[in-house]
């Protein structure tokens, strides 16, 4: 099966797909209309031949897509609330007058830099805190075993309870549509709802399957930082020393699970790659659902927009509009 060089994001009611020069989002608003938003996208890596070095390519990847998927998680919040606002303006009998997109923007992006401090607390310091007051710190291996543990455990319950949510709900069904989508235009299908939706819903090339292998290869890094910096200072690293330590390895650990993820979407037909990605597909039958065909031609939308198909060849039929 061919790994062609695309992927994407859902975000809210929309989902979001970069292709080799172009990003582009589409989200469904509640008239029925998609509203598409296209920009031009050249990597770092592919701008400097230096950052295209196997590794660091990956975590300059990582650094660059967690921008464009916090910019494009705005964007959707940003249409979703305009939207809101018109419908409540029509419900009163009142004309609908935009505001300031500044203070949106502004509460958005403070929101956003508040959830990645949580999640650094949460998913990186808390696990290292907890295996630490167990008193297990001068074992380096069942130090970083333990902590990866209970890193992995606790993203998994994370997901597991955005699943229940109504919202979330939506929004993993919009990340299988992303999945679906892409699969269709990997095997060569017409670009059509009907055609993407019977593909599966699990891609190895996932998001949630390389937060997998993050946490998994974290454990052997980790691993031997530790042990390396106990032979060097004759001690093992305090708990802010070893937060420190590991945090600074995490462009590493990013840019190496980069070029397995990518290696997984090559040789995905492989048996033993078969047997490796299986634990972070079965990590997908939460973070994604089963989306429905107007689900689909949202990302369907998004991803010919990303391709440059233009808008009169589509075969879509739902009205799209470009926004700026």
């Amino acid at each position: 099966m061919p790994d062609l060089n695309v992927g994407g994001q859902a975000v809210i009611d929309g989902v979001m797909m970069r292709a080799k020069d172009k990003i582009a989002t589409a989200v469904r608003v509640p008239s029925g209309e998609i509203m598409v938003k296209t920009q031009l996208y050249r990597s770092l890596a592919s701008r400097y031949k230096v950052l295209n070095l196997p590794i660091l390519r990956g975590a300059v990847a990582f650094v660059e897509m967690m921008i464009i998927g916090i910019k494009t998680l705005n964007f959707s919040a940003d249409i979703s609330i305009k939207e809101q606002e018109r419908q409540e303006a029509q419900t009163k009998g009142e004309e609908y007058v935009e505001k300031q997109k500044g203070s949106n923007s502004f509460a958005l992006a403070m929101s956003a830099i508040f959830a990645f401090a949580v999640g650094i607390f949460i998913f990186f310091f808390l696990p290292l805190a907890i295996s630490n007051w167990t008193g297990i710190d001068k074992n380096a291996v069942g130090f970083n075993l333990l902590a990866g543990g209970i890193r992995l455990t606790m993203f998994v319950l994370y997901v597991w309870g955005l699943s229940l949510l109504g919202e979330f709900q939506r929004i993993f069904q919009y990340h299988g549509a992303e999945h679906k989508s892409i699969y269709a235009y990997e095997m060569g299908e017409d670009l059509l709802p009907e055609k993407a939706v019977k593909y599966t819903r699990f891609h190895p090339r996932c998001g949630t399957s390389f937060v997998l292998i993050v946490a998994l290869l974290a454990i052997l890094t980790y691993a031997i930082s530790d042990t390396i910096y106990a032979i060097v200072v004759g001690h093992p690293p305090t708990l802010l020393v070893r937060f420190a330590v590991h945090f600074s390895l995490l462009p590493l650990v990013s840019g190496i699970s980069y070029e397995l993820l990518k290696l997984s979407g090559r040789t995905r037909d492989n048996r033993v790659t078969r047997f490796f990605i299986q634990p972070g597909l079965w990590l997908q039958k939460i973070t994604t659902k089963e989306p429905n065909l107007e689900q689909v031609e949202v990302a369907l939308a998004a991803l010919e927009a990303a391709l440059g198909v233009e808008p009169e060849k589509s075969k879509l039929t739902s009205q799209r509009t470009a926004v700026s």
